[in-house]
């Protein structure tokens, strides 16, 4: 399937109000679309909110381990410095950097699918899953909200809570995609409002608790929104918060850094109902690769970046969202 053949055949169902999944690479170029009622036969799991295909409940016989083999400093230094001197050109000002882990464990992908605990989970067809906290784009009563999600701390760590809010470049991170996500909801939406800025939450992991930062955006949709809905989802991607800004520029020079596509990794996935969207970011992400497994992560890196802590993040996020 194809962008157009995507777009024209979300907007069908949209009209019809029939429900269906979605699922939409970093590139725009793998688009996934199924009714709900198929979405089995294809090898596909999902949790969305509080609307799931699946009943199955597993139980560890163990705690949760990942031998984790992240890419060198040395290596990630390299890329990190290329973003800092296109941040210096004035051609970028934040930048997501992502990079793949390389991990070993005694689970497969669709067992860590059952374990994991996340408003957002997809297991699509042995190919990958995702445990996602952050939702990308959800409507309601013709109103579209987005939360994007920027700042990661450990939790354990003493006063938490006040470090991560009062951190200077994270605040600054932060500020920038909640512009940048008011200016993409401005594509499909007009009365633009942040409703909710930098509230924390926190996630359970397998290796350690982590409070996140979010702030809440919210637009109104034209009347009948649903019969332009393909149009409506690829208007906003990729998604700001796992790009940067300025949007265009960043995505060439995220490109030359990384040097690979993401695939399906910081895409997006999630369900129509009939009436309202649904919808998260493609993180906390675990594909195959080979005969082995990687998961992919990383963080927004501004003129104020240090490069130890940033690839720290990277890897602190690599884990399973298991109590």
């Amino acid at each position: 399937m194809d962008m157009k053949d995507f777009i024209s055949g979300a907007n069908t169902l949209g009209e019809s109000r029939t429900p269906f999944i979605f699922v939409i690479d970093f590139e725009l170029t793998k688009p996934f679309l199924c009714t709900v009622r198929n979405a089995l036969k294809k090898n596909i799991f999902f949790k969305i909110g509080k609307i799931g295909n699946y009943r199955k409940s597993l139980k560890r016989d163990q705690k949760i381990s990942l031998d984790i083999s992240p890419i060198s400093y040395k290596k990630y230094k390299v890329a990190f410095d290329k973003v800092v001197q296109q941040i210096l050109e004035g051609n970028t000002y934040l930048l997501n950097l992502t990079f793949p882990t390389e991990i070993k464990t005694e689970y497969r992908l669709k067992e860590f699918f059952h374990f994991s605990r996340a408003p957002y989970k997809l297991f699509f067809n042995e190919q990958f899953i995702v445990f996602s906290p952050e939702c990308f784009v959800k409507t309601q009563s013709d109103y579209i909200y987005s939360y994007p999600m920027k700042g990661t701390i450990n939790a354990a760590l003493p006063d938490a809570a006040r470090l991560i809010l009062e951190n200077k470049k994270e605040e600054w991170e932060h500020n920038t995609i909640v512009d940048l996500i008011r200016n993409d909801l401005a594509l499909v939406s007009k009365d633009i409002t942040v409703t909710k800025f930098r509230f924390l939450s926190e996630i359970f992991t397998s290796q350690k608790n982590l409070l996140q930062v979010s702030s809440e955006i919210r637009g109104m949709l034209p009347t009948n929104w649903q019969e332009t809905i393909g149009e409506i989802l690829i208007k906003l991607l990729p998604a700001g918060s796992i790009s940067g800004a300025p949007k265009q520029k960043t995505l060439q020079i995220i490109k030359q850094v990384e040097q690979t596509n993401r695939g399906y990794f910081s895409g997006i996935f999630g369900i129509f109902d009939g009436e309202n969207i649904d919808s998260a970011v493609t993180i906390r992400f675990i594909e195959k690769n080979g005969d082995g497994l990687q998961f992919r992560s990383g963080g927004g890196i501004t003129a104020n970046s240090n490069p130890l802590h940033e690839y720290n993040e990277m890897i602190d996020k690599v884990y399973v969202p298991i109590r």
